[in-house]
């Protein structure tokens, strides 16, 4: 099988101010991280033929994904051959992978693509995160089977799977806050994450629970900011400013049922089927990696991924982080090396992104894993789930 997404490299990033309640526009946060990108790169805008988005923009919840691909388009005078948007795709890294597919087929050249929130300054406003639809309209869609059940937010259904693995496999919270504490640890070196102060394990089982098991520190930070990644045809390499990364193999898979409540298998996830499908995709192994960037929106997304992409056996990822040795920045995994989305702030799977691509450039400073040549980067929960292998071009 030939792998088309290795004719693709990403070329260039930028990362916007970023921070709680800032107050700025979408628009404004974005082309502020298009703008570092394209100096990144070299490129210039009339370089870029391509824009790429996940999940477009949308009115509700209020700061989620605020920003067009059409706005940028008139923002900027792209004279685009090739532009994707939807709400529907497998999680985050959905805009990553059709942008390859795109230079790889020639559709494009360099695609743009981008994340924007602004969801800190939408919560100050008091516009909430309510997916529910305006008071006195009918309740659809999935919300229809949770409403009554107050099963509103994806903290509820996350416990759920939570709950399962505990129960079947023994998990503890213990176990779960290394993932919390191991994040806010790397935070403390990262000049852009939103929280830095130390946290002890004290601290996290003192901290009210949000949906048990899952408590504060189990939830990731809305902020507001924006990430730009320029993906380019691997012939481009030569030409660009920065050192590229090359991606060795991305794909997003779904075998089970599409609900959060309603999987085959309530101790695992979508994650299961991307991760088996990742490494069939490649001749590398989980014994390659030299960082990981696992998606945290919720501490037991990161347990689920370790197991997924085979870090750890089906149950086993509980006693696999425990004592957080193993996956600090000095262990066999240095994990979520930027302190991830539970304390750099909810970027919404971007910030791992990000995070993989500097810590492959061997610019991240004093959080930068010695000798980085392979990392993996996972985006998604429940039914949505991502994933990329990146490599050092």
């Amino acid at each position: 099988m030939e792998n088309l997404e290795r004719n693709a490299c990403l070329s260039g990033i930028g990362l916007s101010t970023v921070g709680r309640r800032l107050g700025r526009s979408g628009l404004d946060l974005t082309l502020e991280a298009i703008d570092r990108a394209l100096e990144d790169s070299g490129l210039t805008a009339a370089d870029i033929d391509g824009l790429s988005c996940w999940p477009g923009q949308q009115a509700t919840p209020v700061g989620m994904s605020p920003v067009s691909i059409f706005e940028l388009r008139d923002a900027l005078n792209l004279k685009l051959n090739w532009y994707a948007g939807g709400a529907e795709g497998p999680a985050q890294l959905s805009s990553i992978l059709n942008a390859c597919m795109a230079v790889a087929t020639g559709q494009a050249r360099h695609v743009l693509c981008f994340r924007t929130l602004t969801e800190s300054t939408a919560a100050a406003l008091g516009h909430g995160a309510s997916r529910t639809g305006q008071v006195g309209q009918r309740i659809a869609g999935m919300f229809q089977w949770q409403i009554p059940f107050n099963a509103p937010s994806a903290s509820i259904w996350t416990a759920l799977f939570a709950q399962a693995h505990f129960h079947r496999y023994g998990t503890t919270r213990e176990q779960m806050a290394q993932i919390a504490l191991n994040a806010r640890r790397n935070a403390a070196l990262n000049p852009a994450a939103v929280f830095k102060e130390p946290m002890t394990m004290d601290d996290y089982m003192g901290a009210r629970i949000i949906s048990t098991p899952l408590c504060l520190y189990d939830c990731d930070v809305p902020i507001d900011g924006a990430v730009a990644v320029i993906v380019s045809h691997v012939h481009s390499a030569k030409d660009l400013a920065c050192p590229v990364v090359q991606v060795e193999a991305i794909c997003g898979a779904l075998h089970g049922n599409s609900g959060w409540d309603q999987f085959d298998d309530l101790t695992t996830m979508a994650a299961r089927d991307a991760g088996r499908r990742l490494w069939a995709r490649t001749s590398l192994t989980p014994a390659d990696v030299d960082v990981a960037q696992l998606y945290d929106g919720f501490s037991f997304l990161t347990l689920s991924w370790l197991e997924a992409l085979g870090f750890c056996a089906p149950g086993e990822s509980g006693p696999f982080v425990e004592g957080g040795q193993r996956i600090s920045l000095q262990g066999e995994l240095p994990l979520n090396t930027g302190g991830g989305q539970l304390s750099a702030g909810r970027l919404h799977g971007f910030g791992h992104l990000y995070e993989a691509i500097v810590q492959l450039r061997g610019e991240a400073g004093a959080r930068q894993v010695p000798g980085a040549k392979v990392a993996v980067v996972a985006n998604g929960g429940g039914p949505l789930a991502s994933c990329a292998l990146l490599s050092r071009y």
